[in-house]
């Protein structure tokens, strides 16, 4: 039998216990949830969003099995305040494995615990949406993350509790977390700095690409403020932002931020490592031109 689940992973069961994995990341409440909500949303304020699509965002994000969103957005802003540095929570200087996940298996750095401290965050408990579900975490937790997209397809789809337990605990939930660290690690360590060279973080358009459009860091750090996370706009590996602007025209999201054009080429141009494209020569030197755009062929997509 076929069954599409409602958290990214889809899978056919067969009587030989075969399974057929495919990716359906455009519908993936879980990324979604992480990228538009806790991240763009709640931590950056880029945007603000009504009640019914925070309650959703907030519903997906514990689907993931994360921790609490205000937890999520104190440790982000620590991140952004003092990246890269003793009291970044997974600092890439101390290696890919530690910003990935290492992290997570260590005792804090005592310069994230003294720093950190000083992170305002009181903005998470004002926010009723948050200030519930970071209330009834302890519950909604397991039941939202673990249990529901288990029992789910078991009772209502007739799937085997076997299948069902693999996918949800053993595969969605592992890809979804390792998806988003990848932006911690790889996107701190592969990839151009079109924006600002001084700074880790990268752009990296294949991390975009399956974090719903995370992937272009360079640019976030140097505006984490702006709704997009990029310059680039919403086309397919910014899938995140062209869900941010369908619910703008649905009027469930508003006062969407986006950085100016003068603020981005001033800074390019004081801070970029020259792969931007308004480093390009002028003219007609097509050889040239052809030769960028084969080295950084993520730069030409259209928005």
């Amino acid at each position: 039998m076929s069954l599409a689940l409602p958290f990214g992973i889809s899978y056919r069961y067969t009587s030989s216990s075969h399974f057929h994995i495919s990716s359906t990341k455009d519908y993936s409440c879980g990324l979604l949830s992480i990228t538009a909500g806790v991240h763009r949303l709640w931590c950056h304020r880029s945007y603000k969003a009504k009640t019914p699509l925070r309650i959703f965002l907030a519903i997906c994000y514990i689907s993931t099995g994360m921790n609490r969103i205000s937890h999520w957005v104190r440790e982000h802003r620590i991140h952004h305040k003092h990246v890269d540095t003793d009291a970044d929570p997974h600092n890439s200087l101390r290696g890919l494995f530690f910003s990935h996940i290492g992290w997570q298996m260590m005792k804090k750095h005592p310069d994230v615990l003294t720093k950190g401290a000083k992170i305002n965050y009181d903005d998470m408990s004002a926010d009723p949406v948050v200030a519930f579900f970071d209330r009834h975490f302890g519950i909604l937790k397991p039941l939202l993350g673990f249990i529901l997209p288990v029992v789910i397809p078991v009772v209502f789809f007739g799937q085997e509790l076997k299948p069902a337990i693999i996918t949800q605990w053993f595969m969605r939930y592992p890809y979804v977390v390792n998806t988003m660290f990848s932006i911690n690690s790889f996107a701190h360590a592969f990839g151009y700095r079109s924006y600002d060279k001084t700074i880790r973080p990268t752009e990296n358009g294949f991390l975009s690409f399956i974090t719903t459009g995370e992937g272009w860091h360079n640019y976030h750090h140097a505006f984490p403020w702006d709704y997009k996370a990029a310059e680039l706009g919403s086309f397919f590996p910014n899938r995140c932002t062209w869900w941010i602007r369908l619910w703008s025209k649905l009027g469930l999201a508003y006062d969407l931020k986006e950085a100016p054009e003068h603020s981005i080429k001033r800074i390019v141009e004081r801070k970029g490592d020259g792969t931007h494209p308004i480093w390009i020569p002028k003219g007609d030197p097509s050889a040239q031109v052809e030769e960028v755009i084969e080295e950084h062929p993520y730069m030409y997509m259209e928005s």
